[in-house]
């Protein structure tokens, strides 16, 4: 493989890495029904080892404002409510015998205007991520050319394939924001 398919496919992954990391930024963000992934960044100690909540009980949606988390094994219930009331989501979860129960309050016009705000601000995070993936990219091709490994002509050629990879990429996180900001503001 050439070195200039090695910066392109470098380029290709690290600008797929921040796809995948805006996407479990924007999971994060809470809208006003009720999601598991909600609670995927939730760790809760289990027999010293902090363990992921899904794996340590079932998490489900009960309708469309309440989730329910049934943990596996009774004894470690406590320690699961905790570490939801504890997570920065803001949720305060009500234990009913083996089940917990987690209302989610509705979110004001105001709460949602701000999160749209954060999850813009995530997004152009993400964007900077790529266009410095590109500048990197670029820069180790005009070093090639500067060594003499690669043609002017291979040199702009691949320029503008790294042009499009990221064209692509921010696209992509566009379409991501602008679902995430309808699902924000839907009632």
């Amino acid at each position: 493989m050439s070195t200039m398919d090695e910066i392109r496919n470098d380029a290709k992954t690290r600008m797929g890495k921040s796809i995948d990391a805006l996407e479990q930024s924007l999971s994060k963000i809470r809208t006003g029904r009720a999601q598991t992934s909600l609670l995927d960044q939730i760790v809760v100690p289990y027999y010293g080892n902090d363990t992921p909540i899904n794996q340590v009980a079932n998490v489900a949606v009960a309708d469309s404002r309440t989730l329910t988390v049934t943990p596996w094994e009774k004894n470690i219930a406590p320690a699961v409510e905790k570490a939801i009331r504890n997570s920065d989501l803001g949720l305060n979860p009500v234990s009913a015998g083996d089940i917990i129960r987690i209302p989610l309050p509705a979110l004001t016009e105001e709460r949602r205007k701000d999160l749209v705000k954060l999850a813009r601000a995530e997004a152009e995070s993400s964007r900077v991520t790529v266009r410095n993936t590109r500048r990197d990219a670029i820069s180790q091709l005009k070093a090639l050319l500067k060594e003499k490994q690669i043609g002017e002509d291979d040199e702009r050629r691949e320029q503008e394939a790294i042009q499009k990879l990221t064209d692509q990429h921010i696209a992509k996180m566009d379409e991501m924001l602008a679902a995430k900001e309808t699902d924000l503001m839907a009632i």
